[in-house]
């Protein structure tokens, strides 16, 4: 799969969209199809910060374990996750922009597998649109508070 790049423009301030990507409290709080979040380390944000997050996709709930990998406060945060034979590589990036923050949602699936490979191909649209589903989300969460 190549990689996805979404960005949105914010109306509200870096450290609040920040906060809300960089926290899977908040995130959680922000994304509807988010439905349980079970942390697996101590550490409850920042790298090192490991947590299982349950979505409801297509009415069936998907668990996935993630860890934060790298935590720049107010500049970016990357989110690593492998899962079924990929590993998922996201950085949420966030930037002042005349009163507004952009948001820039950076996604690498990299495969170990030949067959995982063929299929992120087959699925780079279905991500892609979750990943825009996300970002609005975030946009619009963020511009209520």
């Amino acid at each position: 799969m190549s990689r996805i790049t979404i960005t949105r423009s914010i109306d509200a301030p870096v450290d609040l969209v920040f906060g809300t990507v960089a926290h899977i409290s908040e995130f959680s709080k922000a994304v509807p199809h988010i439905v349980e979040v079970e942390y697996l380390s101590e550490n409850r944000s920042g790298a090192g910060t490991r947590f299982r997050e349950t979505r409801l996709m297509k009415g069936k709930k998907m668990s996935t374990e993630l860890e934060v990998t790298e935590y720049e406060k107010d500049d970016h945060v990357r989110i690593v996750a492998d899962s079924h034979g990929t590993v998922w590589d996201s950085v949420f990036t966030v930037r002042p922009d005349g009163g507004h923050t952009l948001l820039t949602m950076t996604m690498d699936a990299r495969s170990n597998k030949l067959i995982n490979t063929i299929m992120n191909f087959f699925i780079r649209g279905m991500v892609k649109k979750a990943v825009a589903s996300d970002m609005d989300a975030v946009k619009a969460y963020c511009e209520k508070q």
